[in-house]
């Protein structure tokens, strides 16, 4: 049979079919995800490219609870730093423990006592373990001066009548775990200050010399030349032989950081140099200075933020060489001297290798110093990767 024809003559029109979907169809989700990716400003581009590095999170998180539990060391610390226990001189660590005879009675320690070997003129140390001495948890202990005020809270505290040495005591009977908590205020501290002794003089020449060169560029270039070509350890043995020996330890202190950020900002500086030479001629200073904008707002509202990445990555991998500065002129006894703690003073005490092969938890004082280290450099590492999200 013939298909019907329709009113006008022509057959009827077709039933409408389902149009597929092309088959290269943007994604709606996929370009709301890359408009917030081309708005995101560059912080937000370098974090989320930072966190991709795992071993820099948790670096990151290690040194931000380091810095943050300067403030209250004294509440961390059982003991004060400069407390002694004339009966435990060089006593060694005593070990924290759960069970005792199959039972759980939460963390303990052992109490010890010496006797003294007329023969190697040593003492020794033996454990009893029949009495437990429980170890208590905020609690009141020892009192302490903080802001201002006399304190005596604390958040571990040695058994009632007992003794917790947990690393171990020095030669005069002062514990070594106390001492290393009260040491991480100035070996980390001295590294930030030094750093940012170290950026303002390195900022202010690179800067200068980068921007407007000619002689300028000249002087400071020789400048760094002559600083370059000194022997460092032997320039810090000078330097720090040059502190008078009466100066007060916070003096001292204040010295050793400025001559440790005296001494660390040529590499920044010629870092700085070297920017400003490629940034210079960039259109968007021209514009700046066709509008009137001075040498000073431009070098630092439009030039520094333009590699302030580059100087986030450079800090977080000087001020390790900061700390390890301070620590290895403290352990050579030209540095930090006592009455104050650090962690290069308490490795002072580790020049003895008998003391060391008869002691040697005097040695622990280099387990942060190597942890911080680790953590600063993977923190770097990271920041250097995350510099140039748009790459």
């Amino acid at each position: 049979m013939s298909a019907p024809l329709h009113t006008d003559g022509l057959p009827p029109p077709l039933p409408p079919r389902a149009v597929a979907p092309a088959p290269f169809a943007p994604d709606e989700a996929a370009g709301a995800g890359d408009a917030r990716l081309m708005r995101a400003s560059a912080l937000t581009l370098m974090w989320g490219k930072f966190k991709r590095n795992k071993m820099a999170v948790i670096s990151l998180f290690v040194l931000v609870w380091c810095y943050a539990t300067l403030l209250i060391v004294e509440s961390l610390a059982p003991y004060t730093a400069a407390q002694r226990h004339g009966n435990h001189l060089y006593a060694p660590p005593q070990g924290v423990h759960l069970m005792h005879e199959g039972k759980f009675i939460g963390p303990f320690v052992y109490p010890y006592e010496f006797t003294f070997n007329m023969e190697t003129f040593r003492r020794e140390y033996r454990w009893d373990t029949s009495k437990p001495q429980p170890i208590r948890f905020f609690c009141h202990g020892e009192p302490y001066s903080w802001m201002g005020g006399e304190k005596d809270f604390h958040v571990i505290c040695p058994p009632d009548g007992g003794t917790m040495f947990l690393l171990g005591t020095d030669k005069l009977g002062r514990d070594l775990y106390s001492r290393i908590i009260y040491g991480a205020r100035v070996s980390l501290t001295v590294g930030l200050v030094g750093i940012a002794i170290s950026f303002a003089i390195g900022l202010t020449l690179g800067g200068l010399a980068g921007y407007l060169g000619g002689w300028v560029d000249a002087v400071v270039q020789r400048m760094i030349e002559i600083l370059r070509s000194l022997p460092e350890l032997p320039l810090w043995l000078a330097l720090s032989a040059a502190v008078p020996p009466n100066w007060s330890p916070l003096t001292v202190f204040l010295a050793i950081t400025v001559i440790l950020g005296f001494l660390d900002w040529p590499g920044l500086a010629r870092a700085v140099r070297s920017k400003l030479l490629s940034l210079r001629e960039e259109d968007f200073v021209k514009a700046a200075e066709m509008q009137g904008a001075s040498k000073t707002r431009i070098i630092g509202r439009h030039l520094v933020p333009n590699f302030m990445s580059h100087l986030i990555a450079s800090a977080t991998l000087s001020i390790p060489s900061m700390i390890l500065g301070e620590t290895a002129l403290s352990f050579l006894g030209l540095g930090l001297r006592p009455p104050i703690t650090s962690w290069g003073v308490l490795l002072n005490d580790a020049q003895n290798l008998a003391s060391v092969n008869l002691y040697p938890w005097l040695l622990m004082p280099m387990v942060p110093v190597i942890v911080v280290i680790l953590a600063f450099n993977f923190v770097g590492d990271g920041l250097r990767d995350a510099a140039d999200p748009y790459h």
